[in-house]
């Protein structure tokens, strides 16, 4: 081969090296998001988590400039929610709105959880915490925690309370209560808030510790009657009515928290670009005002402080699981 011919395949061969590496390159520095997300919650439409999600998401999609569609994916404490998060491409195309049943409650109370919530998750941040709040059907006679006790005492068993599912959060609030108060009350699960509403305004159960964005509208028409806030202090949004911990049940305290996660192994570029777009999103002032009114508060972390928050909560809900009693059976 003469000198030319291989200094012009030479020419060529660079050419062609150096067209690929803006090809490549090009398409290494494309911006995130490219496409909509999916932002898989584990309750039903219309239940408080579901509220929740949807106004983050929009905020979301303020931020990122691309769709977020919620996914609704509810039953056995949002487990099928977080597989299909853990099974999904680790692309940061696919969040988990992830509770704290989710995340810190399931490790006990599913023995053979096939996620770890420590290890098979990359944390984004925190997003809103809350309080539940205690309710009863208006046919329940008793005004105060203290009535309520002395009515469960009278009926061992006859008094009903329904969940948003086994091992959710409202679930353990109900079962810590009957452990403490030492009462019997009789356990009702459901696939998330909605149906538990709608049971619960028809007299079918006798009473709920869910959240209170569900159940506001109704508290103020008198459809049911708030007895209680589970956190240690009163909530602005409900001021006339006492913590659990102050009407009768002393140390009585179940705060929810919840926030986003993606799968293991989603790059910290991408990680980084979703927790820019929360802290922006959530801290909106309408946003925050409107979460306000229903007695949630909006946040933010950085992701190290949501997967702190995470191991600390494990180890304590293993102790109210295993002193409450509460199994998802």
């Amino acid at each position: 081969m003469s000198a030319f011919r291989l200094r012009v395949r030479s020419a060529f061969h660079w050419a062609a090296v150096c067209a690929l590496g803006v090809t490549v390159g090009a398409h290494a520095a494309s911006p995130y998001p490219e496409r909509p997300l999916r932002m898989i919650v584990p309750f039903p439409a219309g239940g408080a988590a579901d509220i929740m999600a949807r106004g983050l998401a929009q905020q979301l999609s303020e931020q990122l400039g691309q769709q977020v569609v919620i996914e609704n994916r509810g039953g056995a404490g949002g487990t099928p929610a977080a597989e299909a998060v853990v099974n999904s491409p680790p692309d940061g195309y696919t969040l988990l709105f992830a509770t704290m049943g989710t995340l810190a409650i399931n490790p006990s109370l599913y023995p053979k959880l096939r996620y770890d919530p420590v290890k098979d998750f990359e944390y984004v941040s925190l997003t809103h915490t809350t309080p539940r709040v205690l309710v009863v059907h208006p046919s329940v006679q008793a005004r105060t925690v203290q009535e309520l006790i002395a009515l469960a005492k009278a009926q061992p068993g006859r008094l009903s309370y329904g969940s948003a599912g086994n091992g959710s959060s409202s679930h353990l609030s109900g079962a810590l209560f009957a452990s403490m108060a030492d009462v019997q009350l009789l356990h009702v699960p459901y696939k998330g808030s909605a149906p538990l509403l709608n049971d619960l305004l028809a007299g079918r159960l006798s009473m709920t510790f869910d959240s209170y964005a569900v159940y506001a509208e109704h508290i103020r028409a008198g459809k049911v009657r708030a007895l209680g806030v589970t956190s240690l202090k009163r909530i602005s949004a409900l001021p006339e009515v006492p913590a659990i911990s102050e009407a009768g049940l002393d140390g009585y305290d179940v705060s929810n928290w919840l926030g986003v996660v993606v799968p293991k192994g989603t790059p910290q570029s991408v990680v980084q670009r979703l927790n820019e777009a929360i802290a922006k999103g959530m801290a909106d002032e309408n946003l925050k005002r409107q979460l306000g009114a229903m007695g949630i508060e909006a946040t933010s972390s950085t992701p190290e402080e949501f997967a702190a928050t995470v191991k600390r909560e494990i180890p304590k809900w293993a102790q109210i699981v295993k002193k409450s009693g509460a199994t998802v059976d």
